[in-house]
């Protein structure tokens, strides 16, 4: 018992250890877009923020979704953690697909940048900046609230 106790700690710090570097990852590349977005294609600036968010997305904001998923799923499988009769972690489990296909968008846009294939403005972006934010804050709350 005390080492399963001990491992849903660690698993457990590691997985807020990785929603919060994927979280800073999913807020700070749609901002990117919005400024990429902005310039003009083939320029200098443009080539910059390509390898920018091509830098965030590989280096953090990818392996970030890993750590996540993969020590979000250890601490599932810790026994007698869930109560799976609860709504709470059924909204939880919801929103986090919700995340990683808000993921998905952005890791397919930045290929349409990559490829100088964006047609969509700045201000398609900065709709988008904020749409990690509802399930972030939906998330925080199942699990800290507990609601239902």
């Amino acid at each position: 018992m005390l080492l399963t106790a001990n491992a849903y700690l660690w698993f457990k710090a590691l997985h807020i250890i990785g929603a919060i570097a994927w979280m800073a990852g999913m807020l700070y590349l749609p901002r990117l877009y919005v400024y990429h977005a902005g310039s003009e294609t083939g320029s200098a600036q443009s080539e910059t923020f390509k390898v920018m968010e091509r830098r965030l997305l590989r280096a953090i904001a990818n392996p970030a979704l890993v750590v996540t998923l993969l020590f979000g799923g250890l601490m599932l499988a810790t026994p007698g953690l869930v109560d799976w009769s609860m709504g709470w972690i059924w909204v939880k489990l919801a929103m986090v697909i919700v995340m990683v296909a808000i993921h998905g968008l952005f890791a397919r846009w930045r290929l349409d940048f990559e490829a100088n294939l964006n047609n969509r403005s700045p201000n398609f972006y900065r709709v988008w900046n904020e749409a990690p934010t509802i399930p972030l804050i939906v998330i925080i709350i199942m699990v800290v609230v507990k609601p239902f």
